[in-house]
Order: C-alpha cells, then structure tokens, then sequence
C-alpha cells in the first residue's frame, strides 16, 4: 500500500484537492481550538485547514511524497504541521493527548480496523471529539461504475454503521449517518458516493 500512496501523491497535482472535505470543516468550525490528530491524512488538504482555524496539528502518513506535499501546502499557508512518515501499528502518542481526532476516508483492512480504531481513541482526552467520514459498503455499487469516485474496491475495508457503533462503543454518538452524497474532491473522489459520517465524543 505504501508504494500506491507514494505514486500517487507523487504527481504535482494534489490527489484530493487543497480545500478540505466539506463534513469535516463545518464539524470543526463548531469546536474550540487545541490539539488535534489525523491518522492517514495523505497530502494534508484538512490537516493544513486545522492548523489555519487555530488548531494545533499533528498527523501521519504511510506516504513520504504525501508528507511532501503536506509540508509543501502547510509552507505555502504559512502554518506548521507535526507530521510523521509511518504506519499506525508503529506510531503512538500519549494516552490522552489530543481534543480531537479525524479521520476522513481513512480506511483500514477488516483484520485491523478495531484495533485501529480502538489505539486512536486512546490518544483522545477525556470530552475530545471525533469526526470521522468514510465510504459506506453501498460505495462499491457507484465505485464500480465510476473508478473516480474513489474508496477500497474490498467489501471488508468500507464501512457500516454496526461496526462503527462497535468499533467506538466507548463513545458518546452525537450523530452518525449513512447517506448519499456528490463528491468533488480533487481528481479521485469525484462523482455519486456512499459515505458514513459520524461525530462522537470520548466520555469524561
């Protein structure tokens, strides 16, 4: 996977665009500003958004060209980044580090996905606040048609609202929905799309 993500963030032009996913940003606008996580944020379009809303930004990546770019990007608004180059299993932050924690297309393999899911949520403070949004397993029905409009071409890897409820069942949901929706996000989310989107917040 790493090699897929190197070739394509190595192209000039940003994958999915520089202007950040649109659930995500109108969730934020809503928060107070602190320390913030993105887990999988490729070439740093919503990391970038974060640390100009005031937020204090922290990310990883398996993809070195997509920490170029993000640096890149970040440079070029004038805000920082704390980005690391590796994968989930090997980076780790302190129990309770961050106010927020977002996780936008980040798709993890089926035999992973909890444990994945259950590791991020330990870096959340005590009240911190989750957004996540991710291609339901009704994707593949507009994937299949339209290669552009993005996401896992695996069944296991898409998401279904039972598993996210488990996944995070620790959690207060403040919402979470399954709904339709058209993607224009840069070249390979483009087009009629199944998303999950979910907001939750770690209890006290």
């Amino acid at each position: 996977m790493k090699e897929f993500w190197n070739e394509r963030y190595s192209a000039s032009e940003y994958a999915y665009g520089i202007t950040p996913n649109e659930f995500f940003a109108g969730v934020l606008a809503g928060l107070k500003s602190g320390k913030i996580l993105f887990p999988g944020e490729g070439e740093g379009r919503n990391a970038v958004f974060a640390a100009e809303s005031g937020w204090e930004v922290s990310a990883f990546d398996l993809s070195e060209s997509g920490k170029k770019k993000a640096d890149q990007l970040a440079d070029s608004r004038g805000v920082s980044l704390d980005y690391q180059v590796g994968n989930l299993s090997e980076i780790t932050y302190p129990a309770g580090s961050f106010d927020a924690l977002v996780l936008v297309f980040a798709h993890f393999p089926a035999s992973l996905r909890e444990n994945f899911h259950h590791k991020l949520f330990t870096f959340l403070k005590p009240g911190g606040t989750l957004i996540l949004e991710g291609f339901s397993k009704d994707h593949l029905k507009f994937s299949s048609v339209n290669p552009l409009a993005g996401g896992p071409k695996d069944l296991s890897m898409l998401f279904s609202v039972e598993e996210l409820r488990s996944d995070f069942k620790e959690m207060q949901i403040l919402s979470l929905e399954e709904k339709e929706v058209e993607l224009k996000e840069g070249l390979y989310h483009s087009g009629k799309s199944a998303v999950i989107r979910l907001v939750a917040r770690k209890e006290s």
